[in-house]
């Protein structure tokens, strides 16, 4: 069966940006939210990186309105029941996710493929409780208009035909997937959070000061920012969340989220979102060191 029709659940950062690029496409997108202040919020953005777009030259206006007019907002979960494909962007909470595929598995026709966004749970877990040789993982990257991966991630009960039409799916949004099995993490936050736990760890023994361990990997490494950046990009809080997920998953210490980590978020400082992470982002123009 060929997608034509994109259900999204969740219009915030990641869902609208899957929303916006699904759109960007040509499918017709149906994003859902729990509440009309989110879904007008999640669609504002879109419409503001829209505009961004017009006034740098990069679309016209016309191109703007085309795509603005294949997305349309709900926040009841029945008008997703029409979709070739749903994508999860939802909360990080298991069984939020689980309650979420349950309903639409009775609502939905039977040949609808779920995917998950999720960055660290088991797609297996999520399954259990609808189709699982029709679900799998589809996980985007931040920010999702801009980062061309997705992971694939393919489950034990994955079919062939469901893996193969999202894969190809992936490739139609202007993304490039790569297939991965259902391990917490997957590939890049497998290999990514080990390195950001191990600078903080770094920087609690004293080995270097944030600015210099994140100038080291940048000059010495040639990595676009430094762990401390992508730390306060990515959030204090997701992190430790995610990194709470994964040492449970493998009871190995480089995942254990260090205490430092732990202190942060007890703090509120999440990163750029809350104004202070390793940086402080409410001093001006230019961020400064917060944490030393």
């Amino acid at each position: 069966m060929e997608i034509k029709k994109v259900g999204v659940i969740g219009c915030g950062l990641m869902g609208s940006g899957i929303a916006q690029v699904c759109a960007e496409a040509g499918y017709d997108v149906v994003v859902r939210e729990v509440k009309q202040k989110f879904l007008d919020k999640g669609l504002g953005n879109i419409g503001k990186i829209l505009s961004r777009n017009v006034e740098k030259g990069k679309i016209r206006e016309d191109r703007k309105n085309e795509i603005l007019e294949k997305i349309k907002g709900t926040i009841l979960l029945d008008d997703l029941k029409e979709s070739d494909i749903i994508i999860e962007a939802a909360v990080e909470d298991l069984k939020v996710k689980q309650e979420l595929f349950s309903t639409l598995h009775k609502l939905c026709r039977k040949d609808t493929i779920f995917a998950s966004n999720t960055s660290s749970l088991c797609i297996t877990d999520i399954a259990s409780t609808s189709r699982a040789d029709r679900f799998l993982g589809l996980h985007f990257f931040n920010p999702v208009p801009v980062m061309k991966l997705v992971e694939v991630v393919r489950t034990i009960a994955t079919s062939d035909d469901t893996f193969n039409r999202a894969f190809n799916f992936a490739k139609s949004i202007g993304k490039v997937p790569i297939a991965t099995k259902d391990n917490s993490g997957f590939i890049v936050n497998l290999l990514l959070l080990p390195y950001l736990l191990d600078a903080i760890r770094a920087l609690e023994a004293g080995v270097g000061s944030v600015e210099d361990i994140d100038n080291g990997m940048k000059l010495g490494c040639g990595h676009p920012m430094g762990p401390f950046t992508l730390l306060d990009f990515v959030g204090i809080d997701t992190t430790y969340y995610i990194a709470e997920i994964m040492f449970k998953e493998y009871r190995e210490k480089r995942y254990a989220p260090p205490p430092l980590l732990k202190r942060m978020v007890s703090m509120g400082y999440f990163g750029r979102k809350s104004g202070k992470g390793f940086y402080d982002y409410t001093k001006g123009d230019l961020p400064v060191v917060n944490i030393k």
